[in-house]
């Protein structure tokens, strides 16, 4: 009897187990026997589906775009490029042609990655139980490897292009000389330890300020929707209250899923642009 009560109180679904079941990812270890790396499957296989549709949208809509009256899909697509185009005029001066190109591409796989966050979990839950997946987290970017690989890659490109414009040795007397410079010559040493350490926590703090402010907006929202949708479980007033809530933050959501992929796109803009000027 007692075993019985025991396994009833461990199958029991709580508050706790409830978000804490999806808030699990569904993760492989790359070692059999274990240890620290390992892949999150469900933030990589999302996020291919949805790289694919959002680029599969833009290529079909410009295959299909004509020089006449455009269709309301051709309009929209042609406003984006255009407010994408006019917002990176209006920060990068420089002469590379693909810095647009880059930005568009960010704005619009943020964007997707981010919409994920409108599907119930519940449901999704449910579905990817039917194909036998009991832990699948639908939200890339409420995962903080995706927005850190994001925004290395970001960072890898603010050291390609530093290195290019200034060139090596420009690029690295930059980063002992600026901002405090080397003169007078007998605090040379001085300086260009607190040159360095200067340098050394900018380049540091822009990746991680760059990932972690689009990670915790989006963990927060995941998180704010498991908890409304805990109101279901107080009865048939929670339920209609917890709907209610629900439905409105859904719509206060739809600002944070634009707003992000955009900050996060016009960061990307200006770590590049900075990288083509000095201190």
């Amino acid at each position: 009897m007692a075993a019985e009560h025991a396994a009833a109180a461990a199958t029991e679904l709580t508050p706790n187990s409830y978000i804490q079941h999806h808030l699990t990812f569904f993760t492989h270890p790359l070692n059999e026997n274990g240890g620290f790396w390992s892949v999150n499957v469900d933030t990589l296989v999302t996020t291919i589906v949805m790289a694919v549709l959002a680029f599969g949208f833009l290529y079909a809509i410009t295959r299909r775009s004509t020089s006449g009256v455009p269709s309301r899909k051709q309009a929209f697509v042609e406003l984006t490029f255009d407010f994408i185009n006019d917002q990176v005029k209006g920060i990068y001066h420089g002469e590379s042609k693909i810095v647009a190109p880059i930005a568009l591409t960010t704005f619009v796989l943020v964007l997707f990655l981010n919409a994920m966050d409108f599907l119930p979990v519940d449901w999704m839950s449910t579905f990817f139980g039917w194909l036998g997946f009991h832990n699948w987290r639908p939200v890339p970017t409420a995962d903080v490897n995706t927005t850190f690989a994001l925004s290395l890659s970001v960072f890898a490109m603010m050291i390609y292009y530093s290195i290019k414009v200034k060139h090596l040795g420009g690029w690295l007397h930059e980063l002992v000389a600026a901002p405090f410079g080397l003169k007078p010559l007998w605090m040379s040493p001085l300086l260009f330890v607190f040159n360095l350490l200067f340098n050394l926590v900018e380049y540091i703090s822009k990746p991680l300020s760059h990932s972690l402010r689009l990670f915790g907006n989006m963990y927060a929202g995941e998180l704010i929707f498991m908890l409304l949708g805990l109101w279901a479980a107080t009865g048939v007033a929670g339920t209609i209250f917890g709907g209610v809530l629900n439905l409105g933050w859904a719509i206060f959501h739809i600002l944070i899923v634009g707003l992000q992929a955009y900050i996060f796109m016009m960061l990307t803009v200006v770590y590049i642009a900075m990288a083509h000027e000095g201190h």
